[in-house]
């Protein structure tokens, strides 16, 4: 499962594609140049099951301690899986 990545300085999203199309998503926003808030999460039917989601989220994590930056996890499927998950409170702001 390839998870692509765009970013414009202003926003961006970790994406996973099948048949050509995105069909898993994990978008966020700049909030200054140390920080992002992770505002919406969505995977379609055809990788349900496939822990897609917390592959997206594990994808900003690695981000961010790539970037040094902070993540505020406002979608509420990302910020469940940062509650159950403890080693990313290094990045969580």
């Amino acid at each position: 499962m390839e998870i692509l990545h765009k970013d414009d300085g202003k926003r961006g999203m970790f994406y996973i594609e099948a048949d050509g199309k995105p069909e898993g998503i994990i978008e966020y926003v700049w909030a200054g140049s140390q920080k992002l808030i992770i505002e919406h999460t969505e995977v379609g039917e055809k990788l349900k099951g496939q822990s897609a989601g917390k592959k997206l989220v594990n994808s900003v994590v690695e981000f961010a301690r790539e970037k040094h930056v902070k993540v505020q996890p406002l979608c509420t499927f990302a910020h469940a899986v940062f509650e159950k998950t403890p080693e990313y409170s290094d990045v969580r702001f």
